[in-house]
């Protein structure tokens, strides 16, 4: 059974950090794309960043560049977004999600993970 768990939510000032973590199982990743994307009240859920597992090679919505950042450690299956310089407009159900697929949408992801709120005050 394949698990996606989130951690790392919670309520920060704007300007503050927080790291999501994501520890998956169940299966082998190594041909996966694994990445976040985020769903605020009121709007469609989005792609935030993503990595290929393979490679390493790193993708980013135009809106956390240079902001946050993705990565992942093979020995603990755990991908992370380490989220700097955080906007109210970062405020935000987070998802993780895995696709064997060559590009980070939402139809080309498998698996999902439950979701962690993440809320930053003004």
């Amino acid at each position: 059974q394949v698990q996606l768990v989130e951690s790392g939510g919670g309520l920060v000032q704007a300007g503050g950090s927080l790291r999501l973590s994501c520890a998956a199982s169940g299966r082998t990743f190594s041909s996966y794309l694994m990445g976040w994307f985020r769903q605020a009240p009121g709007k469609e859920r989005e792609f935030v960043a993503g990595i290929r597992w393979s490679t390493g090679s790193t993708y980013y919505a135009d809106s956390v560049k240079g902001r946050f950042t993705i990565s992942r450690d093979n020995a603990k299956n755990t991908v992370y977004l380490q989220m700097n310089s955080l906007k109210p407009e970062d405020t935000a159900v987070y998802y993780c999600a895995a696709g064997g697929t060559t590009i980070m949408t939402l139809s080309g992801m498998d698996y999902w993970g439950q979701g962690t709120q993440v809320t930053v005050s003004s």
